[in-house]
């Protein structure tokens, strides 16, 4: 199954429910996940412009998208990114295609 890493900030609004009623995300955010057919692999907080980082896996982007988009609609993220992730071996088949694609930069 793919991956995906998603990175984003709570809101003011957010952090001051969960200051008020401190709460461990992780079983909420891990129902979300498997109820798109989704399985969530690490969920970390950290310190910077993101405070919360998922690892997550779906079938497809489409799965992952709906899930993003429904977090997203809550108002509970001023940001929210998905990076979609590829294997190292995905990585490296792609530079072997890369070779083949011809691309000629401006002015060449």
């Amino acid at each position: 199954m793919p991956h995906y890493l998603w990175r984003g900030s709570y809101s003011a609004e957010t952090w001051a429910a969960l200051i008020k009623n401190p709460q461990n995300r992780r079983d909420p955010v891990r129902a979300l996940v498997e109820s798109a057919g989704g399985k969530l692999e690490a969920l970390y907080y950290g310190f910077g412009e993101d405070d919360a980082f998922a690892l997550v896996e779906f079938p497809d982007n489409v799965s992952a998208a709906s899930v993003a988009v429904a977090i997203a609609a809550s108002g509970a993220f001023k940001s929210l990114s998905t990076t979609v992730l590829m294997t190292a071996e995905e990585a490296a088949e792609a530079m072997r295609k890369a070779g083949n694609v011809g691309y000629r930069p401006p002015g060449a």
